[in-house]
């Protein structure tokens, strides 16, 4: 018994991937063109939406100053009126600060450098860096250094919760190691997704450098799964009033599997 309380909501993850992969295929993520515009999005969309991240990059690109150069250069104050449309910018500007300091003292301004850590020591050394909290770090990780490891953001939790994969108080490393035991030995994604499946499919953002990185199987794994819960997370499982008749994971939600059972998922 303790084995299959252990297996099944890895099992359910699996599902999740499997289902979503066939009906939306690639998400393209990370949209960016450089690891550094990775890095910089990623502390950028703290608490706030990626629209305002992006008019927020537009800025820094159109002042030159979207590179760690750049950033190591422009004062604090500039920095925070081209990263205002980001909200909390000087809070942010400050951050963005505090990485590029990080990288000059440790790794000598050198992201090649910093990405050829060991995962947990790069892990536990980003985390240390005032501003930057486990969600960012790992997104770091993931999509700028294409490390092995899960991103777990607010939808990813509600989801899992909502088809009561996790506890609503579990916390954020568990819920990253479930999501890596579930997918470890899971396919890439195929290119395109399965037209015929009846679920329209959310806009995606445009390929770029980033999304078409080279980066192995279980890396793109990972990134696709995130970039997939996002699009439930965004477009149908709401904070309030989900729109769960229209989700393609509706099948696997409590009620639905009660009716027809695990061999259904």
């Amino acid at each position: 018994m303790k084995s299959r309380k252990t297996s099944k909501p890895e099992a359910l993850v699996r599902a999740m991937y499997r289902q979503l992969v066939r009906a939306w295929g690639r998400q393209h993520w990370w949209p960016a063109e450089t690891p550094f515009e990775v890095i910089v999005g990623a502390i950028l969309t703290q608490n706030t939406a990626w629209s305002n991240v992006e008019h927020a990059l537009a800025s820094l690109r159109s002042s030159g100053a979207l590179n760690i150069a750049g950033i190591r250069e422009v004062s604090l104050a500039k920095l925070q009126e081209l990263v205002r449309s980001s909200g909390c910018y000087r809070q942010k500007a400050e951050r963005l600060k505090n990485f590029v300091a990080f990288l000059d003292a440790k790794y000598h301004g050198s992201l090649e450098q910093m990405f050829t850590t060991a995962t947990s020591q790069l892990r536990s050394e980003l985390l240390a860096v005032k501003g930057i909290g486990s969600e960012t770090a790992d997104a770091i990780l993931l999509y700028a250094g294409n490390h092995e490891i899960f991103v777990v953001d607010a939808y990813t939790r509600r989801i899992l919760v909502r088809h009561e994969a996790i506890e609503t108080q579990a916390k954020y490393d568990e819920i990253r190691d479930l999501a890596e035991r579930a997918l470890r030995d899971e396919e890439p994604v195929a290119p395109t997704f399965d037209e015929a499946i009846d679920w329209q499919r959310p806009q995606v953002h445009l390929e770029s450098a980033m999304s078409q990185a080279k980066r192995g199987p279980r890396t793109q794994i990972y990134n696709e799964m995130h970039g997939l819960m996002v699009q439930v997370g965004k477009n149908y499982c709401h904070k309030q009033e989900p729109t769960c008749d229209a989700c393609p994971l509706r099948t696997l939600l409590p009620k639905m599997r009660q009716r027809h059972g695990p061999q259904a998922w």
